[in-house]
């Protein structure tokens, strides 16, 4: 793994990792097009946690608040602590429907991930589902606007998010247009469709990262140049970090479906491309 690719994939992975156009689907898309070589598990894993740092970073102060009231949560239910009336300001409403939405997810993975790994074999099925991606995200536009904050979410709330998480296992499907849209048709206000999406995606992230480390241990660690993993690390960090701030600033503008023409022609190119030229 050369320096420029590590550089290459650690952008593509943060700035496709939070945008709605599919980190998976454009990994895919362009080891193939551009015969660009696929990242080691070592460089995988470090790309993962790249944007895991990006999500706490932006968040850090609703983690924070989710962290503590996680923990007085398990105190009160281990009668360590008296329960508190009104405890919080939603983050440990927030806090559990995370957890939830985060059980129909990982169940998905398991239960097809054969399925999703061929999947990433074919570059024809990823120009069909970012067209499925830009439809989901023009439709964002129709949608009017919640007004639904923590406190009120439901368990189906949460059940219909992470299912949509899990669908978005599949490459050229967006993990966060997907669920800012689901978030949204359930009534979300715009900020907490946005804040749930990308707070969800830690576990999300966090399992994927843990899941290669796993292979890295039963395989034996790769021999992997340091500098580049941290090139890749880095990037996909910064560049994830950035890519929050402007899909928080366009959605608040009410723009997520401008995404969507992306999709649409990204989708289209590379089904082409699939038809007359691979």
């Amino acid at each position: 793994m050369s320096i420029f690719h590590a550089i290459l994939l650690g952008l593509i992975q943060g700035l496709t990792e939070f945008l709605p156009i599919s980190s998976s689907g454009h990994l895919v898309a362009f080891q193939q097009i551009f015969a660009i070589p696929g990242a080691s598990l070592t460089v995988d894993v470090a790309l993962h946690l790249g944007t895991l740092v990006a999500v706490f970073a932006f968040y850090w102060h609703d983690i924070i608040n989710m962290i503590k009231e996680f923990f007085l949560w398990i105190g009160e239910l281990l009668r360590i602590r008296n329960p508190r009336k009104n405890s919080d300001s939603g983050y440990r409403k927030m806090m559990i429907m995370i957890i939830i939405a985060t059980i129909p997810t990982a169940l998905i993975g398991l239960l097809f991930n054969d399925i999703f790994e061929k999947a990433f074999s074919s570059i024809y099925v990823v120009g069909f589902t970012l067209l499925i991606t830009g439809t989901l995200l023009w439709l964002s536009n129709k949608i009017v606007k919640g007004r639904k904050q923590a406190k009120d979410i439901s368990l189906a709330d949460a059940v219909t998010v992470g299912l949509l998480q899990g669908m978005a296992i599949t490459p050229g499907i967006s993990r966060s247009g997907s669920t800012i849209v689901a978030g949204m048709l359930r009534g979300f206000n715009m900020e907490l469709a946005t804040k749930f999406s990308f707070l969800l995606s830690i576990p999300a992230i966090l399992g994927a990262a843990v899941l290669e480390g796993k292979k890295i241990l039963e395989q034996g660690l790769e021999l992997a140049d340091g500098f580049p993993v941290l090139i890749g690390f880095v990037v996909a960090a910064v560049s994830g970090f950035f890519a929050i701030k402007l899909l928080v600033n366009l959605i608040n503008k009410r723009k997520l479906h401008y995404f969507s023409y992306y999709c649409w022609g990204a989708g289209i190119l590379i089904i082409l491309y699939s038809l007359v030229l691979h």
